[in-house]
């Protein structure tokens, strides 16, 4: 996982690493494009077999990254 950071943050996206994974957020081709070098890297590092599991979300009514996400969330929670 740390070689995969690595290549993520030297992608220049914007990241999120938590319990059971990362968050990735940028344009398409760039997210796609690092995940495909971090399979490269991490199977340069030793590891014989990767498994990736992919949540891909796309809006069209309008832009909002994984900080206003979570602010939406804790001003609800703030409220309640």
């Amino acid at each position: 996982m740390a070689a995969c950071e690595k290549v993520l943050a030297g992608a220049g996206l914007r990241t999120a690493l938590h319990a059971n994974g990362t968050n990735v957020e940028g344009k398409w081709d760039g997210v796609f494009a690092a995940i495909k070098r971090c399979h490269e890297v991490v199977h340069t590092v030793g590891a014989p077999r990767i498994v990736t599991t992919i949540q891909v979300g796309t809006r069209t009514d309008r832009q909002q990254t994984m900080d206003q996400k979570l602010q939406s969330v804790l001003g609800k929670l703030a409220t309640a």
